[in-house]
């Protein structure tokens, strides 16, 4: 797999992987992806979700199969098609699917949040829907869809406890998060950490947007003085702010941590380039308020 954009700069871009299930077309963020292989046997494992299948064991390392078709409430795979293994909140799982179609290299401004086009069924566990060929393709939320299945990869909410009763503080942070619950999540938790002057957005469009109005009104200092922002993100992606903040004279001091579910050595190449301050994965909340501390305290 042709994988060079991960190297690439503040592209704003990405390359969507397209894969059939059920005679339908979705989408998974090839960052997240490790390889594809053939249906292999798995070994069952007794009293698990409906939705996992089993373990199996590519190369000596241990990797939970889920089958997407049950995730989606589209009955049972059969033992044939795909294993999609994704790497991603520094967990190794593989997608069962039926057939992947190919890759496309796409501009974030081009993916749209869910709306009407979305069945029921599908509704919550997709992150944005982009037209190709005249052929729509839904991205699925992969975190989410592993998050219900097991919640204790989600964030680790119980690492806050600890920030708890200290002073509160008036620095200006901006969070910048597409998924509604996560980006609820991040600010309840820095409010519990102290942190009372937050604004929060759903993409670095929009983080821009009320960086640059800063800047013309002479009150940047007053309203941001820290960004934290996803990388996936509809109009505009994690990467591309970071870019655009660290290459302007009048922001390239303001800090930046990216935290994403997307963190491995690739991208951390990425980030680090871009001049990103530090870089989280998503469980890793109470390291995000440790690392906000250092940075603004």
């Amino acid at each position: 797999m042709d994988t060079k954009i991960l190297l690439e700069n503040g592209t704003n871009e990405l390359e969507i992987l397209e894969f059939m299930l059920d005679g339908n077309s979705y989408g998974i963020n090839v960052a997240k992806i490790r390889e594809i292989i053939n249906y292999t046997p798995i070994t069952p494992v007794p009293n698990a979700h409906p939705s996992i299948e089993g373990i199996f064991m590519p190369r000596d390392t241990m990797i939970t199969a889920i089958d997407l078709k049950n995730c989606l409430q589209k009955g049972s795979s059969d033992p044939s098609g795909l294993f999609i293994i994704t790497n991603f909140n520094k967990l190794d799982i593989a997608f069962h699917v039926d057939q992947v179609i190919g890759i496309h290299r796409v501009s974030w401004t081009e993916i749209i949040k869910p709306g009407a086009t979305v069945s029921t069924t599908e509704d919550g566990v997709a992150t944005g829907i982009i037209k190709i060929n005249g052929k729509l393709i839904i991205i699925l939320d992969f975190e989410k869809i592993v998050c219900d299945i097991s919640p204790e990869t989600g964030l680790k909410l119980s690492d806050v406890d600890q920030f708890q009763h200290r002073d509160r503080n008036n620095v200006p942070l901006l969070v910048v998060e597409d998924s509604p619950l996560l980006n609820k999540l991040i600010v309840d938790c820095l409010h519990k950490a102290g942190y009372e002057n937050l604004m929060h957005v759903e993409n670095g469009a929009a983080a821009w947007n009320i960086i640059k109005e800063c800047i013309d009104q002479g009150s940047l200092k007053e309203h941001v003085q820290c960004v934290i922002t996803d990388i996936e993100m509809p109009q505009m992606d994690g990467h591309h702010l970071t870019n655009l903040i660290k290459k302007n004279d009048e922001t390239k001091d303001i800090p930046v941590v990216i935290f994403s579910s997307l963190i491995n050595e690739e991208m951390r190449v990425k980030g680090e380039a871009l001049g990103a301050n530090a870089q989280l994965s998503k469980p890793e909340i109470g390291n995000l308020i440790n690392v906000v501390d250092e940075l603004v305290l």
